[in-house]
């Protein structure tokens, strides 16, 4: 079967039969779908030969590259001796190093794995955790959460529960349990109409009130460290986060940090939590753990929650909670080998100068007419379009700004994705210089010839517009 005619019996058994996530289908079919079919490096290749820029790490979860040697060839030894047995009642030696790694790597005070198999389980493993912990202390009128407004922690009814975004969430409000809502540290689009940092943080202060109010009933706070990643990449401000760590010690609730998008190195450090000296009393990781291979989560936590679920059996204080593939043989040599990197290889040293460029090259795109704000921690990227940039006006819904930009990069050999009218860039941590800057001026040719023309400095700095190409 030739190319040709091996991508129309592809596309016609993905029209028929396939359902994308996040994806209005009537509109897919309308378009003919880009079909990867190999990856190697930062680079993903269609099925025609074409070679593309994976500048989402495959949203959000590729560390190391595509066909990582090292990661490859521990997945291949681990199949020739067990892919999979259960961790109900058994017990094997990947699961136990690996969660020996993570504590070892983990923010101080850490000291326990539970595995599951993606963010929002994760986020789920740790609401129960809270839930059960507070139950077991006597405490049983600690039932509710707080979490920020624009949050978002998965796709799991709980972890729905604890979100924010109304075009992801409301839809479901019947479903889900109540929780508060403190303000996000959106500094672009301040919900409180203050100004950083003449404000001195008064989101923080409002996240004081909704304690002060509702701590007594309260089994956790939820935050994504540093950066709001599905909210549009809100980068906090400094002293933000540890501002939230005190009050969770102030008001006597367990933090809980999802770092399922911020950790595994994508801010410049292994977990976000470092960049304040933040140890929060739950850890969930996820997406990048494995070097985007395979499914593989894990929630850690503090000794002193593992300690409140000691007891006999007839106690039921067991975590009643699992999953079939939790601790997955294949997937923890994955994420063995992907934590192995990065001391061998330098991982995070080496991203500080790439870091640099990004910043350099992401101040250009700032100049653009069309661009409102840029908000980047480490390899963590934000870019907002606006149609008005003196009032911050935003495109609306219907002109799918985002997704036309994104469209055009795509042309020129880029894949990025978009939030709304906010574009994404969370490339590879082991993306070269070269091919930073491809990334970058491929995506900021894209925003001038969607919504006008290039700004000074990039015209300036020699941006060339034009297809990729690769050996």
């Amino acid at each position: 079967m030739n190319i040709k005619a091996l991508k129309r019996r592809i596309e016609k058994l993905d029209r028929e039969h396939l359902w994308h996530p996040f994806t209005q289908m009537k509109e897919w079919a309308e378009e003919p779908p880009l079909i990867i079919t190999r990856g190697r490096g930062v680079f993903l290749k269609d099925i025609y030969g074409r070679w593309y820029i994976d500048g989402v790490s495959s949203i959000w979860v590729n560390v190391h590259g595509h066909g990582k040697k090292e990661i490859d060839d521990a997945i291949k030894e681990q199949v020739d001796k067990i892919s999979h047995s259960t961790l109900l009642g058994l017990a094997h030696p990947l699961a136990a190093e690996l969660a020996g790694m993570i504590v070892k790597i983990a923010p101080r005070g850490l000291t326990k794995v539970f595995y599951s198999d993606s963010g929002s389980t994760a986020v789920e493993v740790g609401l129960k955790m809270a839930f059960q912990y507070w139950q077991h202390k006597g405490n049983k009128e600690k039932t509710k959460f707080i979490s920020l407004t624009n949050a978002y922690h998965g796709d799991t009814i709980g972890a729905v529960s604890v979100g924010g975004i109304e075009l992801f969430h409301e839809l479901f409000s019947p479903l889900l349990f109540k929780s508060f809502k403190a303000p996000s540290p959106y500094c672009y689009r301040c919900e409180l109409n203050k100004k950083h940092p003449s404000c001195r943080l008064t989101c923080l202060k409002g996240m004081e009130e909704v304690l002060k109010k509702h701590h007594k009933e309260t089994a956790g706070l939820v935050i994504e460290p540093l950066v709001q990643g599905a909210a549009g990449m809100i980068v906090f401000p400094d002293g933000y986060l540890k501002g939230v760590r005190r009050l969770c010690n102030k008001y006597n609730v367990l933090m809980i940090a999802d770092e399922v998008a911020t950790g595994i190195g994508r801010t410049g450090k292994m977990f976000a939590c470092e960049h304040e000296g933040v140890s929060p009393d739950i850890l969930c990781l996820a997406k990048g753990i494995t070097g985007g291979y395979l499914p593989l989560a894990a929630t850690v936590t503090a000794e002193k929650i593992y300690r409140v679920f000691l007891g006999r059996y007839k106690d039921l204080k067991s975590f009643f909670h699992g999953h079939t593939y939790t601790g997955n043989q294949l997937a923890c040599a994955a994420a063995i080998a992907n934590i192995s990197l990065f001391k061998k290889e330098g991982t995070l040293r080496k991203m500080r100068p790439r870091i640099k460029i990004l910043e350099r090259e992401l101040a250009k795109i700032s100049e653009h007419p069309h661009v409102g704000d840029v908000r980047q921690k480490g390899f963590m990227v934000g870019i907002e379009l606006v149609r008005d940039k003196k009032t911050k006006e935003p495109y609306p819904l219907e002109d799918k700004m985002g997704i036309r930009v994104c469209a055009e990069a795509l042309k020129n050999g880029v894949i990025i994705r978009p939030l709304g009218n906010v574009i994404v860039l969370m490339p590879p941590l082991t993306i070269s210089a070269h091919e930073l800057n491809s990334l970058t001026r491929i995506t900021g040719e894209a925003i001038g010839t969607v919504t006008g023309p290039a700004c000074p400095a990039y015209r300036q700095a020699g941006g060339r517009q034009g297809r990729l190409v690769i050996s």
